[in-house]
């Protein structure tokens, strides 16, 4: 499976490769008011309005402010059926690779800061776990 690989804080996660757009350094955001609390704001990319999805709120993750290595991963997933273009913050985007359908592994029910109904499933990722989260589930 190819992957983009993410830091959030000290988590890594993989991002299905099929649903980046593209990777951008932070732009501008606007505050939406009433708006989820995980998808706080929007910004503007080449014109278009996009959402833009904190999974640190997601996964009950501290906050931290931006660093020189943070980026915006775009993404699209399908809500209702429908093509959507979502940004995902990021500290760090690693690289794009392959992992292994052999080393995936069992999301634990116990002992995780997130819902296992958000983690697709787990693998490894040079000698590291690795989170492939479910983005649909997550922003829906």
């Amino acid at each position: 499976m190819q992957v983009v690989m993410i830091g959030l804080g000290d988590e890594k996660f993989a991002l299905d490769a099929g649903l980046v757009r593209e990777i951008i350094d932070p732009v501008p955001v606007t505050k939406v008011a009433g708006a989820r609390d995980f998808v706080p704001s929007v910004i503007n990319v080449r014109g278009n309005v996009i959402p833009l999805a904190d999974l640190r709120i997601r996964f009950g993750m501290p906050q931290t402010d931006s660093s020189a290595d943070s980026r915006i991963v775009v993404i699209e997933i399908e809500i209702e059926n429908e093509p959507v273009l979502v940004g995902v913050t990021a500290d760090k985007v690693y690289e794009v690779t392959e992992i292994s359908q052999a080393d995936v592994q069992q999301t634990p029910r116990v002992g995780m800061h997130w819902k296992p109904e958000y983690i697709r499933f787990i693998t490894k990722w040079r000698e590291e776990f690795v989170i492939v989260p479910n983005m649909e589930r997550i922003l829906n």
